[in-house]
């Protein structure tokens, strides 16, 4: 099971940005790897190398013995990445922005400094959790901590017709739809899943105008920095002001607390 307390994120603020940091065993051995990796082809070439690891097992209990569910925090430099069925008509123009294919759902998207990406690295057999169910837990985790942080009159919600997390306007009983603000792309393998969550915190939104976020046309993307004091911006940052580390940011360790719960059963579904 997934366990992390917000005390052991600060205490890593020091680590290197190139081993994975690993908690012990708090229940059923499990860890969460927590690594700033500056290479998107690294990052997957790993996550790649685990599930050929897996693969290589004679049975899933088996694997489930030896394999601990894995969490990875990732603050990418600027990469565009395309999913497998990912078109190019999405990619509206081209710029220094490297542009990598990968195994994950969805269509193109953005990642880069300033916004947080969460690789779910979880056993769904032994969690007794459907796909979509791994979908709902990565919305309404987003969803849970993007609310605390916004006022009343808005509100972040899921929508059944397009994955990820939207900021709404409550007004009169309605709700305006003003962007999304946190993006979903998974892989699901022999019962294991990988790839996972981005969260838009204070990145500059300017490299999105260059695609079809997912997939569609006009999309306005947002930034949870833009409703909020997110209490992690740096006064000597530039222009896009990100955090100087994603690891230690407030809103990450909340996050991460909230999928832990989930992880444990103790945060059901809505």
């Amino acid at each position: 099971m997934l366990a992390r307390t917000l005390e052991r994120i600060a205490q890593r603020k020091n680590a290197t940005h190139d081993n994975a940091i690993h908690n012990n065993a708090i229940h059923n051995n499990a860890t969460y790897h927590n690594e700033k990796n500056n290479s998107d082809n690294n990052k997957q070439d790993k996550i790649d190398n685990k599930q050929q690891g897996t693969e290589q097992q004679k049975s899933h209990n088996k694997l489930s013995a030896e394999i601990c569910d894995e969490l990875w925090i990732v603050e990418h430099n600027e990469v565009y990445t395309l999913g497998q069925a990912g078109k190019e008509e999405h990619i509206l123009g081209k710029s220094d922005t490297p542009i990598i294919k990968t195994d994950r759902g969805g269509q193109v998207t953005w990642h880069g400094k300033g916004q947080l990406v969460l690789y779910w690295l979880f056993d769904l057999t032994a969690l007794n959790w459907k796909v979509r169910d791994l979908v709902s837990h990565a919305e309404q985790a987003i969803e849970d901590v993007v609310n605390y942080y916004l006022p009343d009159h808005l509100i972040a919600k899921a929508r059944a017709d397009a994955p990820g997390v939207y900021v709404f306007h409550k007004q009169q009983g309605q709700k305006q739809m003003l962007g999304k603000i946190a993006s979903l792309g998974f892989k699901i393998k022999q019962g294991f899943s990988y790839h996972g969550i981005a969260l838009n915190l204070n990145c500059d939104l300017t490299a999105f105008n260059l695609i079809n976020p997912c997939g569609y046309a006009g999309m306005q993307m947002l930034r949870l920095a833009d409703f909020a004091d997110i209490d992690s911006v740096s006064e000597s940052a530039s222009n896009s002001s990100t955090i100087a580390s994603i690891e230690d940011s407030p809103v990450t360790q909340i996050l991460i607390d909230n999928i832990s719960q989930r992880h444990l059963g103790k945060i059901k579904l809505r």
